[in-house]
């Protein structure tokens, strides 16, 4: 048979076609005003979806590259922080925090899954009047866990903290408009929601962020945001840009403002909701207590080796999903369902979910899980 490619990973995601067509368009400079435009739209554009009217920034790196942007232009050397540990990437902020020689409290969510309040928070804070931010995470990538950022963010408000939130996966599936939860540092990546290949980063700052930006003394020079603010008002970049990634990124806009914000974040949740039910009618349960849009983290079913079910979906029936990472590799699996997947692209992978779990012989009624996510969807096709 020819076998065909499924992308299901919670990144990178698949690309739309216009935007995989950009990338073979001839290069074109970055001080243009060609390019200016481009560059710019793309900036309003980032700035619509995280739901700011502060100036959003374009680098050219990972999303890590924005976490420790966050860190190097916010704080000082032997500052405390809080961070908030739900998983592997929740996890990097500590890490960021710890290369840079700041005072981090890190709350450590065991197991991963486990919700945390902004009740929680507000007892931590209070209990460190000290602390200059708390870095949280809006969606934990290596869980399925979405985090109360609205809570957080009146929390955080009443103190002299700063809320910096990792917004990579999490930014474009979910709401989290920065000015209305007082968010005051979000940060993404492009090859999640965002709909293009991984190199573009983006982090938008708020008044307090970046009055605490101010007297930041850790050392920086590439991702030095006061470089980025002073470029900006010229329509430029510090540094030789990701030319042909920002004007995909223009194209991958371009859907989701065609198709609406509102919708977009819709669409997301149709796609979680039809997983969901998808999988629990297979009989498998999910790990996280407050699961979101981006991603449905399942538990490995007792009897059944979580690597070899990882295996042959990617292997025999090209379906590439993630397993766990770190202590949950081979406990868990991960289907996402963001940025460019439609309803059939569930109905594929819960197929070969199905024909995977068959063939290592854990028992369910066949095609239970495929007929649910149908259900789910007709009812909200539009």
């Amino acid at each position: 048979m020819i076998k065909k490619y499924y992308l299901l990973s919670p990144g990178p995601t698949p690309v739309p076609e216009r935007a995989l067509s950009a990338a073979a368009e001839p290069i074109i400079h970055h001080r243009t005003q060609e390019f200016s435009a481009i560059f710019m739209e793309v900036t309003e554009g980032i700035k619509q979806v995280f739901g700011t009217k502060e100036e959003a920034y374009i680098l050219t790196s990972s999303g890590t590259g924005a976490m420790e942007t966050a860190v190097v232009n916010l704080l000082s050397p032997g500052d405390k922080v809080l961070t908030i540990n739900g998983g592997k990437f929740g996890e990097r902020w500590g890490n960021v925090c710890k290369a840079y020689g700041v005072n981090y409290k890190e709350i450590i969510l065991d197991p991963w899954g486990k919700d945390f309040s902004k009740d929680e928070l507000e007892a931590e804070l209070k209990a460190m009047p000290d602390c200059k931010a708390v870095f949280a995470t809006l969606s934990e990538t290596s869980s399925g866990a979405m985090f109360d950022i609205q809570g957080f963010g009146e929390v955080v408000a009443r103190t002299a903290a700063v809320l910096v939130v990792d917004g990579i996966s999490g930014a474009g599936v979910t709401p989290c408009p920065m000015d209305d939860w007082k968010v005051d540092v979000l940060l993404s990546g492009s090859q999640k929601s965002f709909m293009i290949p991984p190199g573009l980063a983006f982090i938008a700052l708020s008044p307090k962020a970046w009055a605490l930006a101010a007297n930041s003394k850790l050392p920086k020079f590439y991702f030095d945001l006061k470089k980025a603010k002073k470029n900006l008002a010229d329509k430029t970049t510090p540094w030789t840009p990701g030319v042909s990634l920002i004007i995909q990124q223009k194209h991958a806009l371009d859907i989701i403002k065609k198709m609406g914000l509102d919708a977009f974040f819709a669409h997301h949740r149709i796609l979680a909701d039809a997983t969901r039910a998808g999988v629990k009618a297979i009989g498998l349960s999910l790990l996280s207590q407050r699961p979101g849009n981006v991603l449905t983290c399942c538990k490995v079913p007792e009897g059944i080796e979580g690597s070899k079910l990882v295996k042959t979906m990617q292997g025999k029936y090209m379906a590439y999903i993630a397993g766990g990472q770190d202590p949950y590799k081979g406990k868990i699996f991960r289907i996402a369902h963001l940025g460019y997947m439609g309803g059939f692209d569930i109905i594929t992978a819960l197929s070969a979910l199905e024909m995977t779990l068959m063939d290592l012989g854990f028992k369910f009624e066949a095609g239970a899980g495929i007929k649910a996510a149908q259900a789910v969807l007709k009812e909200n096709w539009q």
